[in-house]
């Protein structure tokens, strides 16, 4: 694998494929791509809000311009990955598995910004005011993707096949992956976090990792994280070592009774602690806890960002 600067912006990184990089890729600063075929591009996901996915397509412009997007893929159903959808042009298709498309209908973009603005724990309030602060979902309608991705399809790019690998449940119900196999290069969405704490709202941990282990014999170059730097197998694997370690500590603690927050107090990340964002393993937790006990209750959103904010208390 070429060794790929952790800068923010457009990077080239194989023969007419770009990453579009924001460090440190934290809550809502995604990863996104463009596959040039030679007449007409593929981007693989849009961003957060509208100003940030206005400077990713403008500075893509140069390439856009001989070849303008046609295709365009979200990765799954976070607002990170789609909520810029409405400011591609209306003839560009977009596919998604049909689960992300469920999935961002049902989630308003303001969504976050109503639960900013209520009165709650001071905690939480700070922790949502500083994970989603600096974002604008003022003005945004959600557009869906208007193409199912419901099994592995082929999709002709101009001079490029492109290959959407459905992938998961594991980081949500609904996560597709993209690999261009003239370039060796495959862009993860959130199946990859680098650098960061992977978070597990769907799960089970052992589909995520059956999904990465997928991607690791596709025997790419390079692989492109939703969240964090460009990685090898290297980084596949790390993050494959994460889920199964949380599996595990998860199951030991259910079996001792402990509750979500207890565990997420007493299971020791190792040498996954310098991770950013490590409360996410409250979220992880929950999920391991949910597919080893049908009784557990279903994760309410407010309920997790709480212990979310609370971590390791």
């Amino acid at each position: 694998m070429t060794s790929i600067a952790y800068t923010a912006g457009l990077h080239q990184i194989a023969d007419g494929c770009w990453a579009w990089l924001q460090p440190d890729g934290g809550w809502g600063l995604s990863n996104a791509g463009l596959l040039d075929g030679d007449g007409e591009s593929l981007l693989v996901d849009t961003q957060f809000d509208l100003a940030r996915t206005r400077r990713m397509l403008a500075a893509m412009a140069p390439v856009t311009a001989g070849s303008p997007i046609r295709h365009a893929v979200n990765t799954h159903g976070n607002g990170d990955h789609c909520y810029g959808n409405e400011l591609l042009d209306p003839a560009v298709r977009i596919w998604a598995a049909p689960e992300a498309s469920a999935h961002l209908q049902a989630e308003s973009p303001q969504l976050l910004s109503t639960l900013m603005g209520l009165d709650m724990d001071p905690g939480l309030s700070d922790y949502l005011r500083r994970s989603f602060g600096a974002f604008d979902f003022t003005g945004i309608r959600s557009r869906l993707p208007d193409a199912d991705v419901t099994a592995d399809t082929e999709l002709s790019v101009g001079s490029r096949t492109v290959r959407l690998l459905r992938c998961g449940p594991a980081h949500t119900h609904g996560d597709v992956a993209v690999f261009d196999p003239a370039s060796g290069v495959v862009f993860t969405g959130d199946l990859l976090f680098i650098g960061g704490t992977p978070i597990m709202w769907a799960g089970p941990a052992s589909s995520w990792i059956a999904a990465l282990q997928r991607l690791l014999a596709l025997d790419a170059d390079t692989y492109v994280p939703g969240h964090g730097p460009v990685t090898g197998a290297a980084g596949v694997r790390e993050v494959i070592e994460y889920l199964a370690h949380v599996e595990a500590g998860a199951a030991e603690l259910h079996a001792r009774g402990r509750t979500v927050r207890q565990a997420a107090a007493e299971l020791d990340l190792g040498r996954f602690a310098g991770w950013g964002n490590p409360e996410r393993l409250v979220i992880n937790i929950d999920s391991c806890y949910r597919h080893l006990d049908p009784a557990h209750p279903a994760p309410d959103v407010v309920s997790l960002f709480t212990l979310m904010a609370g971590w390791p208390g």
